[in-house]
């Protein structure tokens, strides 16, 4: 049974070295605006579409009026600000609920950051702009039925010009947001230089595009995954991303989301953390709060020193992005480490609740299945080491 501990403790904080504090003034009241958004608006009902495996668009009215889409990057309506202020604010959506986080990475990173890397003028004056207001949601179509990890080399959608028009054949798997948004990006394979290219996709109107919700997920079960279908989709040369013509045009959007996953990561691990030191502070056994016990005391201090560290790390990738010198391997490094540290953090929030840590409810059980997801998802924590082992050694160890 839970009751109130008899004494005054502390208010949970997973921002222990004040992290938030560096941001300036302005970019802070947009972080507490979507603190305040994410526990007012998703908090109370996230447990329980979660458990339905649904989204909640009744919180999108006020989702776009946070004002946030595109952030980290400039014009065409799109919020602007630092990459910082961009981790900060997934660190937020995680820390609440990582499926909505995932939406907004989706979305604003993955699909508006294909349009404003690798699109052209006019493209980005077309898209970005209603895209920004959330008006127009968008996906990213890279991942396959049969190809996760060699995407690089062997994505078999494939890609046929004729004339002014591009014929697009093939499926696309695991695609957050396509069971209902607007567009998609595809990335496909010309059939005549055999290189990796970008489209835009209107789902809605275009003939021979299909999407098939995916099922019986045991993680991140809010965001809503399909299995898209392409069956001779004619998509015209000018839906075509101008700038995307390679898989290292790919590459140059993942970069960023790639280490977007581990503010994620992170956000995921200070959730759990603050429901499992909440539960502590209030759970009785043995006529007093669990929280006083020395086993339970270093357990959670030792889930606080993972999560401290994956923000500092964190914070020193979002600093070397904003200067223009992140790379790939320090990219992929933040990434691996962020969502291990992630599964081991919210394993300990689960024990600490016993057998109420498996139940929705208490919210940690929701932070431990996600978890799941983001060691997987952006590149599975094996190909990250691999990208880091190349840049380490000299040798590649790829297949």
């Amino acid at each position: 049974m839970l009751t109130k501990a008899p004494k005054q403790v502390p208010t949970p904080n997973s921002d222990f070295y004040d992290f938030a504090e560096t941001l300036n003034r302005n970019d802070r009241a947009i972080l507490q605006k979507v603190r305040t958004f994410m526990e007012s608006k998703v908090a109370p009902i996230i447990n329980k579409y979660w458990v339905e495996d649904a989204f909640p668009f009744e919180v999108l009215p006020a989702f776009k009026e946070l004002s946030i889409g595109g952030l980290g990057y400039e014009g065409y309506g799109c919020a602007g600000g630092s990459q910082l202020l961009v981790g900060l604010v997934g660190i937020e959506m995680a820390r609440v609920d990582v499926s909505i986080a995932t939406f907004f990475g989706v979305h604003s990173h993955l699909a508006m950051g294909s349009i404003a890397l690798d699109g052209s003028e006019e493209q980005k004056q077309k898209w970005l702009p209603p895209m920004a207001r959330l008006e127009k949601i968008g996906c990213f179509g890279l991942t396959e039925p049969l190809v996760g990890s060699g995407t690089g080399g062997g994505l078999t959608t494939t890609a046929k010009r004729e004339g002014d028009t591009w014929v697009l054949n093939g499926q696309k798997r695991w695609i957050g947001n396509a069971p209902w948004c607007d567009i998609s990006i595809i990335w496909a394979r010309d059939v005549d230089d055999n290189q990796v290219k970008g489209f835009i996709v209107e789902n809605k109107t275009t003939s021979g595009f299909s999407v098939e919700k995916m099922q019986n997920k045991i993680a991140l079960k809010v965001v809503q995954n399909g299995q898209i279908t392409l069956k001779d989709v004619r998509v015209s040369e000018s839906n075509r991303l101008q700038g995307g013509n390679s898989f290292r045009d790919t590459a140059r959007v993942l970069r960023g989301t790639r280490y977007y996953v581990g503010w994620e990561a992170t956000g995921c691990q200070m959730g759990a953390y603050e429901h499992a030191l909440k539960y502590a502070q209030e759970r009785l056994q043995f006529g007093k709060p669990i929280g006083s016990f020395q086993m339970i005391q270093d357990l959670l201090a030792k889930m606080l020193a993972n999560i401290v560290a994956c923000q500092c790390m964190v914070v020193r990738t979002a600093q070397l992005a904003d200067e223009g010198k992140l790379t790939d391997q320090q990219a992929a490094l933040s990434k691996a480490f962020t969502t291990a540290k992630a599964r081991e953090t919210v394993s300990w929030a689960r024990e600490l609740l016993g057998g109420n840590g498996i139940i929705a409810d208490y919210n940690v059980a929701r932070f431990f299945a996600d978890a799941e997801a983001l060691y997987s998802y952006e590149g599975t924590y094996q190909m990250q080491n691999l990208i880091v082992g190349k840049a380490i050694t000299g040798f590649s160890a790829f297949i």
